[in-house]
Protein backbone atom coordinates (compact mmCIF):
# COMPACT_ATOMS: atom_id res chain seq x y z
CA UNK A 1 0.00 0.00 0.00
CA UNK A 2 1.40 3.53 -0.98
CA UNK A 3 0.24 7.01 0.64
CA UNK A 4 -3.04 7.84 2.75
CA UNK A 5 -4.27 10.98 1.94
CA UNK A 6 -6.71 13.56 3.48
CA UNK A 7 -8.26 16.74 1.92
CA UNK A 8 -10.37 19.00 3.15
CA UNK A 9 -11.50 22.32 0.93
CA UNK A 10 -14.08 24.03 -1.10
CA UNK A 11 -14.97 23.00 -4.53
CA UNK A 12 -16.88 25.71 -6.58
CA UNK A 13 -17.80 24.57 -9.81
CA UNK A 14 -18.37 26.50 -13.31
CA UNK A 15 -19.43 25.64 -17.13
CA UNK A 16 -17.62 27.59 -19.63
CA UNK A 17 -17.71 28.62 -23.23
CA UNK A 18 -14.93 28.29 -24.78
CA UNK A 19 -14.30 31.98 -25.25
CA UNK A 20 -14.44 31.94 -21.54
CA UNK A 21 -11.97 29.29 -20.60
CA UNK A 22 -9.44 31.07 -23.23
CA UNK A 23 -9.58 34.01 -21.56
CA UNK A 24 -9.56 32.27 -18.03
CA UNK A 25 -6.66 29.96 -19.25
CA UNK A 26 -4.67 33.32 -20.40
CA UNK A 27 -4.61 34.34 -17.05
CA UNK A 28 -4.03 31.17 -15.33
CA UNK A 29 -0.57 30.78 -17.31
CA UNK A 30 0.87 33.05 -15.72
CA UNK A 31 0.16 32.63 -12.44
CA UNK A 32 -0.48 28.98 -12.17
CA UNK A 33 1.85 26.13 -13.08
CA UNK A 34 0.62 22.79 -14.05
CA UNK A 35 0.61 20.06 -11.42
CA UNK A 36 2.56 16.66 -11.76
CA UNK A 37 0.06 14.89 -14.19
CA UNK A 38 -0.05 17.80 -16.55
CA UNK A 39 -2.91 16.76 -18.50
CA UNK A 40 -4.40 13.52 -18.36
CA UNK A 41 -7.15 11.20 -18.71
CA UNK A 42 -8.87 10.87 -15.57
CA UNK A 43 -11.03 7.55 -15.05
CA UNK A 44 -13.45 7.35 -11.96
CA UNK A 45 -14.96 3.97 -11.11
CA UNK A 46 -17.68 4.81 -9.39
CA UNK A 47 -19.36 2.29 -6.67
CA UNK A 48 -22.68 2.45 -5.87
CA UNK A 49 -25.68 -0.01 -4.62
CA UNK A 50 -28.07 -1.79 -6.31
CA UNK A 51 -30.79 0.97 -6.36
CA UNK A 52 -27.93 3.67 -7.22
CA UNK A 53 -28.63 5.38 -3.74
CA UNK A 54 -25.53 7.30 -3.77
CA UNK A 55 -26.14 8.47 -7.13
CA UNK A 56 -29.46 9.65 -6.57
CA UNK A 57 -27.98 11.57 -3.49
CA UNK A 58 -25.93 13.04 -5.58
CA UNK A 59 -28.66 14.67 -7.30
CA UNK A 60 -30.89 15.32 -4.54
CA UNK A 61 -28.50 17.53 -3.25
CA UNK A 62 -28.68 17.62 0.25
CA UNK A 63 -26.70 18.94 2.82
CA UNK A 64 -24.17 15.84 3.17
CA UNK A 65 -23.53 13.28 0.44
CA UNK A 66 -20.73 10.80 -0.16
CA UNK A 67 -19.52 9.01 -2.91
CA UNK A 68 -17.09 5.72 -3.31
CA UNK A 69 -14.63 6.25 -6.60
CA UNK A 70 -10.98 4.31 -7.48
CA UNK A 71 -9.21 6.95 -9.62
CA UNK A 72 -5.98 6.62 -11.85
CA UNK A 73 -4.73 8.91 -13.71
CA UNK A 74 -3.95 7.01 -17.25
CA UNK A 75 -4.84 3.20 -18.12
CA UNK A 76 -4.00 1.46 -15.25
CA UNK A 77 -2.21 -2.03 -15.43
CA UNK A 78 -0.13 -3.77 -12.89
CA UNK A 79 1.90 -1.78 -10.46
CA UNK A 80 0.49 1.68 -11.90
CA UNK A 81 -0.62 3.65 -9.17
CA UNK A 82 -4.52 4.05 -8.53
CA UNK A 83 -6.64 6.00 -5.68
CA UNK A 84 -9.35 4.56 -3.60
CA UNK A 85 -11.40 7.59 -2.38
CA UNK A 86 -14.54 8.26 -0.62
CA UNK A 87 -15.25 11.41 -1.10
CA UNK A 88 -17.78 13.35 1.45
CA UNK A 89 -19.33 16.83 1.29
CA UNK A 90 -21.03 18.44 3.91
CA UNK A 91 -22.53 21.87 4.09
CA UNK A 92 -20.09 23.34 1.47
CA UNK A 93 -17.29 21.99 2.07
CA UNK A 94 -15.48 18.58 0.81
CA UNK A 95 -13.55 15.84 2.76
CA UNK A 96 -11.90 13.04 0.72
CA UNK A 97 -10.22 10.28 2.37
CA UNK A 98 -8.09 8.65 -0.24
CA UNK A 99 -5.60 5.01 -0.18
CA UNK A 100 -2.79 4.75 -3.07
CA UNK A 101 -2.63 1.48 -4.22
CA UNK A 102 -1.45 -0.53 -7.60
CA UNK A 103 -3.66 -1.04 -10.04
CA UNK A 104 -3.01 -4.85 -9.29
CA UNK A 105 -4.12 -4.64 -5.72
CA UNK A 106 -7.34 -2.76 -6.57
CA UNK A 107 -7.85 -5.77 -9.14
CA UNK A 108 -7.92 -8.55 -6.53
CA UNK A 109 -10.27 -8.77 -3.56
CA UNK A 110 -10.65 -5.11 -3.34
CA UNK A 111 -12.92 -4.66 -0.27
CA UNK A 112 -11.74 -7.64 1.70
CA UNK A 113 -7.99 -5.57 1.41
CA UNK A 114 -9.17 -2.69 2.41
CA UNK A 115 -10.61 -4.21 5.73
CA UNK A 116 -7.69 -5.59 6.52
CA UNK A 117 -5.11 -2.44 6.87
CA UNK A 118 -5.14 -1.09 10.26
CA UNK A 119 -5.10 2.65 8.99
CA UNK A 120 -7.70 5.33 10.09
CA UNK A 121 -8.29 6.25 6.40
CA UNK A 122 -8.94 2.55 5.37
CA UNK A 123 -11.60 1.95 9.00
CA UNK A 124 -13.18 4.60 7.26
CA UNK A 125 -13.94 3.40 3.92
CA UNK A 126 -14.46 -0.47 5.23
CA UNK A 127 -17.11 1.50 7.61
CA UNK A 128 -18.80 3.23 4.20
CA UNK A 129 -18.09 -0.51 2.03
CA UNK A 130 -20.21 -2.42 5.09
CA UNK A 131 -22.36 0.28 5.54
CA UNK A 132 -24.31 0.52 2.28
CA UNK A 133 -24.06 -4.08 1.91
CA UNK A 134 -24.45 -3.90 -1.70
CA UNK A 135 -21.81 -1.81 -3.10
CA UNK A 136 -20.17 -2.53 -6.55
CA UNK A 137 -18.54 -0.82 -9.25
CA UNK A 138 -21.55 0.58 -11.78
CA UNK A 139 -20.53 3.32 -13.72
CA UNK A 140 -16.95 4.21 -15.18
CA UNK A 141 -16.55 7.93 -15.62
CA UNK A 142 -13.65 9.33 -17.91
CA UNK A 143 -12.88 12.41 -19.15
CA UNK A 144 -9.61 14.43 -20.07
CA UNK A 145 -8.33 17.46 -17.36
CA UNK A 146 -5.63 20.15 -17.15
CA UNK A 147 -4.95 21.09 -13.49
CA UNK A 148 -3.11 23.82 -12.30
CA UNK A 149 -1.89 24.52 -8.95
CA UNK A 150 -0.91 27.84 -7.20
CA UNK A 151 2.30 29.48 -6.43
CA UNK A 152 3.51 31.09 -3.29
CA UNK A 153 0.74 32.95 -1.15
CA UNK A 154 -1.83 30.94 -3.42
CA UNK A 155 -0.01 27.03 -2.76
CA UNK A 156 -3.53 25.77 -1.61
CA UNK A 157 -5.34 26.89 -4.84
CA UNK A 158 -6.11 23.83 -7.91
CA UNK A 159 -8.00 24.73 -10.99
CA UNK A 160 -8.53 21.93 -13.16
CA UNK A 161 -10.30 21.79 -16.61
CA UNK A 162 -12.23 19.32 -17.92
CA UNK A 163 -13.17 18.29 -21.31
CA UNK A 164 -14.86 15.58 -23.43
CA UNK A 165 -16.47 14.01 -20.44
CA UNK A 166 -17.92 10.55 -20.88
CA UNK A 167 -18.85 7.25 -19.02
CA UNK A 168 -19.95 3.56 -19.65
CA UNK A 169 -21.51 0.97 -17.83
CA UNK A 170 -19.45 -1.95 -19.44
CA UNK A 171 -16.01 -3.32 -18.74
CA UNK A 172 -16.24 -1.31 -15.34
CA UNK A 173 -12.12 -1.83 -14.78
CA UNK A 174 -9.24 0.96 -15.17
CA UNK A 175 -7.92 -0.87 -17.96
CA UNK A 176 -10.39 -1.40 -20.42
CA UNK A 177 -9.69 1.33 -23.02
CA UNK A 178 -10.85 5.47 -22.51
CA UNK A 179 -13.63 5.29 -25.24
CA UNK A 180 -17.16 6.10 -23.05
CA UNK A 181 -21.18 7.81 -24.28
CA UNK A 182 -20.84 11.85 -23.32
CA UNK A 183 -21.85 12.95 -20.70
CA UNK A 184 -22.08 16.87 -21.88
CA UNK A 185 -23.02 17.39 -25.83
CA UNK A 186 -22.96 21.64 -25.60
CA UNK A 187 -19.40 21.76 -25.87
CA UNK A 188 -18.78 23.15 -22.56
CA UNK A 189 -16.09 23.25 -20.28
CA UNK A 190 -16.18 21.89 -16.63
CA UNK A 191 -13.94 24.15 -14.43
CA UNK A 192 -13.81 23.53 -10.76
CA UNK A 193 -11.84 26.20 -8.12
CA UNK A 194 -10.37 24.00 -5.54
CA UNK A 195 -9.35 25.97 -2.16
CA UNK A 196 -8.22 24.91 1.40
CA UNK A 197 -10.25 28.55 2.62
CA UNK A 198 -11.18 32.05 0.09
CA UNK A 199 -10.43 32.04 -3.63
CA UNK A 200 -7.72 34.49 -4.11
CA UNK A 201 -9.15 38.08 -5.01
CA UNK A 202 -7.87 37.89 -8.51
CA UNK A 203 -8.95 35.21 -9.80
CA UNK A 204 -12.77 36.23 -8.21
CA UNK A 205 -11.98 39.15 -10.46
CA UNK A 206 -11.30 37.70 -13.18
CA UNK A 207 -14.28 35.04 -12.82
CA UNK A 208 -16.66 37.81 -12.25
CA UNK A 209 -15.31 39.90 -14.87
CA UNK A 210 -16.23 37.14 -17.54
CA UNK A 211 -19.53 36.63 -16.33
CA UNK A 212 -19.08 33.49 -15.60
CA UNK A 213 -21.49 31.65 -12.65
CA UNK A 214 -21.31 29.27 -10.37
CA UNK A 215 -22.76 25.59 -11.74
CA UNK A 216 -24.44 22.93 -9.78
CA UNK A 217 -23.07 19.47 -11.77
CA UNK A 218 -23.12 16.47 -10.59
CA UNK A 219 -20.42 14.20 -13.44
CA UNK A 220 -21.42 11.07 -11.98
CA UNK A 221 -25.22 11.96 -10.80
CA UNK A 222 -25.30 13.51 -14.53
CA UNK A 223 -23.79 9.87 -16.18
CA UNK A 224 -26.64 7.71 -14.18
CA UNK A 225 -29.50 10.38 -15.05
CA UNK A 226 -28.81 9.41 -18.52
CA UNK A 227 -27.97 6.08 -18.47
CA UNK A 228 -31.66 5.74 -16.19
CA UNK A 229 -33.40 7.94 -18.51
CA UNK A 230 -31.88 5.73 -21.67
CA UNK A 231 -33.13 2.58 -19.81
CA UNK A 232 -37.03 3.94 -19.01
CA UNK A 233 -36.54 4.98 -22.53
CA UNK A 234 -35.89 1.37 -23.72
CA UNK A 235 -38.78 -0.35 -21.73
CA UNK A 236 -41.37 2.22 -23.26
CA UNK A 237 -40.07 0.94 -26.64
CA UNK A 238 -40.47 -2.63 -25.99
CA UNK A 239 -43.67 -2.15 -24.78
Amino acid sequence: MGSICVFKRYEYKYLLTAEQYFAVLKEIEKRMATDKYGKSTIQSLYYDTDDYLLAQRSLDKPNYKEKLRMRSYCQANGDDEVFLELKKKYDGVVFKRRIQLTAAQAERGLFDYVRTLPDQIAKEIAYAIDMYKTLAPRILLLYDRTAYFGKAEDDGLRVTFDTNIRYRTDRLNLCGGTDGKPVRNDGKILMEIKAGASIPLWLCRLVSSLGIRKASFSKYGTAYAIEHDNLHTEVKQVG
